[in-house]
């Protein structure tokens, strides 16, 4: 004969596998079928503690169970359906043929599964499990005969010899073989031994993998995949999670499905008391009007104060125009201003960097003309740069709270508000309305020496209008609205699942580099 694994698994005497006990919902066909057996531990264990009612969201599935009507209620639908407490199913059940009364589970020895969502989820995700232990067994034993399961899990052992998951044991695993006579083709374990391994999709990440690593159904290595839809509250059928694992394991991919976690965005709240000013930071609020325009100087005076000129220039290309420096530049004829001719070429004084005087003047005038240049090969920046920030607040505070590796530090938040307005001279598209999705946004740094000193260059960074700009956004596409500006923030309090949150060791290393390419450093700190 074919030798084929087994599993034994011992339920306490205490819980509800241990006292006969299964709790069993009403489907679409007016028949019972029973909770999976974890679910019905959870459910039996609220019943003894006498709770009015119980949420089952924390095991992936979005019921609410009210004991005094005896009925589940679906939170999305607000559907109701009947609910009953079975204490007839026989435990241990060692040797024999089970009963179609107490057949697991109950009202599948037709062979026609109930078509509804509820069902349909939970049919899904033991064919997907199914389709994972198959792919294990194969790949331990290759010369076993491949089971057959039915999709409405009727037909779980084929006759002959078995896989059996056996309850009332004491021993963590043992090799058994068991008589095809034992089970009937159509019928499955009782309501003692539910499985183990077949529903763990049902489950949470956390539920799950103690499972796993107590039964060893699934074994180390294999890859978890986040399902965001799983308990059903997005636009993708809660079904489509099993139909995932299904076809990856049709790949050979073995795969454990899990609910993707929720990213922590907010400390717990905060009384306005515990809501401290930042230490070595002057007030909590800064605010910025409308820009004023430096009109005290011509743009040809700003491109001759940073360059000088080159009579004996390279014959090399100006990256601007992208002509040779050693002809005119490619803005002759286009732009003309007196005392430039299109033959100059200047050399900026930090970075040496060359190009056509009317060159820089052309991009001086295509950008904030704020009286500073920046150097289009090495951005190098001359002058105090500035930006195109609408007006808006910013506020900034430390709160009694810690952030992710830094558990010995409060923590500083930072509020930005920008409302919604018109677009001045300086924007993409002056005179039209810009809108301003998100906001206030909520940033967090440590409060420690170099977090506060990231504040304090970051508020500079907001006197100069550097932090938000006006532009497409990268994330919805959407354009004339308000965007960050090439300064990272992290707005995620508690987690870092999206890559904005902590721990993230390097974070103010890198913003302090991002900072200093926008021409704020710590030599523009004032004591």
């Amino acid at each position: 004969g074919t030798m084929r694994p087994v599993r034994r698994n011992f339920y306490d005497p205490s819980s509800a596998p241990g006292k006969g006990i299964v709790w069993e919902w009403e489907n679409d066909n007016n028949s019972w079928t029973p909770y999976d057996m974890d679910i019905c531990i959870t459910i039996q264990n609220a019943y003894e503690k006498q709770h009015p009612w119980l949420d089952l969201s924390s095991l992936g599935f979005c019921y609410l169970i009210y004991f005094s009507s005896m009925s589940q209620m679906n939170r999305q639908t607000q559907r109701k359906r009947r609910l009953r407490r079975r204490m007839d199913l026989a435990y241990p059940l060692t040797i024999g043929s089970i009963p179609k009364s107490q057949s697991w589970p109950v009202g599948t020895s037709t062979g026609t599964p109930c078509s509804c969502p509820q069902c349909l989820l939970v049919n899904s995700t033991r064919a997907a499990s199914n389709a994972i232990l198959a792919s294990q067994r194969r790949k331990l034993y290759p010369g076993a005969v491949r089971q057959s399961s039915t999709f409405a899990g009727a037909a779980l052992w084929p006759t002959g010899m078995g896989t059996v998951a056996v309850a009332g044991g004491t021993a963590k695993g043992e090799g058994l073989r068991v008589p095809g006579g034992a089970f009937a083709p159509n019928q499955s374990m009782p309501g003692g031994a539910p499985l183990t391994g077949l529903n763990n999709l049902n489950q949470p990440g956390t539920q799950r993998g103690a499972g796993l690593s107590a039964r060893a159904a699934v074994p180390p290595g294999v890859p978890a995949l986040p399902v965001k839809n799983l308990n059903g509250i997005g636009p993708v059928h809660p079904a489509l999670a099993g139909m995932t694992g299904i076809l990856m394991c049709a790949a050979g991919l073995p795969v454990c499905l899990t609910r993707a976690p929720k990213p922590i965005l907010h400390p717990p709240p905060v009384s306005k008391s515990d809501i401290k000013p930042v230490p070595g930071v002057n007030g909590i609020c800064r605010k910025t009007k409308k820009k004023h325009l430096k009109k005290s100087k011509t743009p040809e005076d700003v491109v001759r104060r940073y360059i000088q000129k080159v009579k004996n220039p390279p014959d090399e290309d100006c990256t601007i125009c992208m002509e040779r420096l050693v002809t005119s530049s490619g803005y002759e004829g286009v732009l003309s201003h007196r005392g430039i001719k299109p033959e100059l070429v200047g050399k900026l004084g930090k970075c040496g960097h060359m190009y056509h005087l009317l060159c820089l003047l052309a991009m001086y005038n295509n950008g904030n003309k704020d009286g500073s240049l920046q150097c289009p090969t090495c951005k190098a920046i001359y002058g105090e740069k500035t930006g195109t920030q609408p007006p808006g607040k910013m506020e900034f505070h430390l709160i009694p709270h810690s952030l992710p590796g830094y558990t010995d530090s409060k923590t500083i938040r930072i509020v930005y508000d920008i409302p919604t307005g018109i677009q001045g001279p300086e924007h993409p598209n002056p005179g039209k309305k810009f809108t301003a999705r998100g906001f206030p946004r909520h940033c967090y740094l440590p409060d420690n020496e170099k977090g506060r000193k990231v504040l304090k260059l970051l508020i500079v960074a907001w006197d100069r209008r550097l932090i938000f700009t006006i532009g497409t956004s990268n994330t919805t596409g959407e354009s004339d609205t308000v965007v960050w500006n090439e300064i990272h923030h992290k707005t995620e309090f508690g987690s870092n699942l999206t890559g904005h949150g902590y721990p993230d060791p390097n974070y103010l290393d890198n913003v302090l580099a991002e900072l200093l390419a926008q021409g704020v450093s710590e030599a523009n700190l004032k004591d």
